[in-house]
C-alpha cells in the first residue's frame, strides 16, 4: 500500500508494527516482522529517514502520528514527481529540438504535412484538438468544414474550451469581419469568449490558421479548409506563423473588454455594437448579428451615439475610447 511513497513490503511490516504498540523494541519488531534484528534495525532507519518513526530510547521506538507523518511524505513524493516530470519536459523538449535539426538537415519535407479529403481532415483535426495541453491560437476566417453557428458547435465547442480554460490553456482567438458574417456566428464566439477565450477583431486577415501547443500549425492550402490542409511540425515556418498571430494579435481589438470595468461602462449589447461600428458594419449586417431587425439596428445604434454624444459613427468610436470601453 505504502508503496508509492518509497516504502517496501517489508519496511511497511515493520512500520504496522511500531504502529500497534506504544513503543517497541527491535527485538520484538524482528520477530513480529520474522525477521532478523539486523534486517529489522535497518528497516527502522529507513522508517526513521522518511519521518514515519523515532527513536525514543535504547533499542526502543515508537511511530510519528501517520496522519501528520503520512501526509508530509506523500507531499514530499507529489513534489518530486512533479520535479521530474519537469525534467522529463525539459528533456522531451531537448530532444525534439535535436529531432527538428537532424530532419532539417536530412529530410526538410517531413516538417510539413499535406492532408487531404475531409474525412482525414476532420479526423486530424480532432486528433490535435484533443492533445491541446498549453496553446490554442487561431486565425479564423471562412470557409469551415463545419456549418457553423448551429446550437450543437455552439454547445460542443464552448464546452471544450470551458474545459480547456480550466486547464490554464492559452487560448486567444483572432477573428475578422467575413468570421462573423454567417447567421449565429458572432454569438458562437461571444459564448467562446463567455468560456474563457480571449477573443480580438480585425477587418481582414490573409490566412487562416490554428497553432496547437507552439508545436504545430494547421494551414489550408489554396482553395479553402475544405481542400486540403498542411501540418506545420517544429521549423523556422512555424516560428514564423506564431510570430505572425502575435503581430496579429497585437493590432485586433478586443471583442469584449479584457480589462477592468469601468464606470458606466457599456452593456454587453452596447460593447457589441461599438465593435461592429468600428469594423464598417452597417445597419443591415448588425441586424443580422443580433437577430433583429434593421429598424430594431438602427434605433439601438442611435440609442448608443445619443449616450455617446456623438454625431457620426466615427466620432462615436472615438469617443468609446475615451471613456475606456474599447
Amino acid at each position: 500500500m505504502l508503496e508509492a511513497v518509497g516504502v517496501s513490503p517489508f519496511d511497511e511490516g515493520v512500520y504496522r508494527a511500531v504502529l500497534s504498540g506504544s513503543q517497541s523494541a527491535v527485538r520484538d519488531l524482528a520477530e513480529s516482522a520474522g525477521a532478523g534484528v539486523a534486517r529489522t534495525g535497518q528497516a527502522l532507519k529507513r522508517l526513521a529517514g522518511l519521518g514515519l518513526v523515532q527513536r525514543v530510547g535504547r533499542g526502543q521506538w515508537e511511530a510519528v502520528s501517520p496522519q501528520s507523518a503520512l501526509s508530509a511524505l506523500l507531499n514530499r513524493r507529489r513534489s518530486e514527481v512533479e520535479t521530474a516530470f519537469a525534467g522529463v519536459e525539459t528533456g522531451f523538449a531537448d530532444l525534439r529540438r535535436l529531432h527538428r535539426a537532424g530532419q532539417l538537415r536530412s529530410d526538410p519535407g517531413s516538417l510539413v504535412e499535406v492532408l487531404t479529403g475531409r474525412e482525414v481532415m476532420m479526423r486530424k483535426i480532432e486528433e490535435l484538438s484533443r492533445s491541446v495541453t498549453t496553446h490554442l491560437w487561431t486565425l479564423d476566417k471562412p470557409p469551415y468544414l463545419e456549418q457553423v453557428g448551429q446550437p450543437h458547435f455552439d454547445e460542443r465547442n464552448s464546452a471544450t474550451t470551458r474545459e480547456w480554460a480550466e486547464r490554464g490553456v492559452d487560448i486567444r482567438g483572432v477573428y475578422c469581419l467575413e468570421s462573423i458574417e454567417p447567421p449565429g456566428r458572432l454569438g458562437t464566439i461571444l459564448n467562446l469568449a463567455a468560456a474563457g477565450e480571449r477573443s480580438r477583431l480585425l477587418p481582414h486577415l490573409p490566412l487562416k490558421a490554428r497553432i496547437v501547443d507552439r508545436r504545430v500549425a494547421v494551414v489550408p492550402l489554396a482553395g479553402g479548409s475544405k481542400d486540403s490542409i498542411v501540418l506545420v511540425h517544429p521549423s523556422g515556418l512555424l516560428d514564423g506563423l506564431m510570430e505572425l498571430f502575435e503581430a496579429y494579435w497585437e493590432r485586433a481589438e478586443p471583442l469584449l473588454s479584457e480589462g477592468p470595468d469601468v464606470v458606466e461602462g457599456p452593456s454587453e449589447e452596447e460593447l457589441v455594437l461599438v465593435r461592429l461600428l468600428h469594423s464598417g458594419y452597417k445597419d443591415q449586417a448588425i441586424a443580422r448579428q443580433l437577430g433583429v431587425s434593421v429598424r430594431t439596428a438602427t434605433r439601438r445604434v442611435a440609442a448608443l451615439m445619443q449616450r455617446l454624444d456623438a454625431g457620426t459613427r466615427f466620432q462615436a468610436g472615438v469617443k468609446a475610447r475615451e471613456r475606456g470601453w474599447v
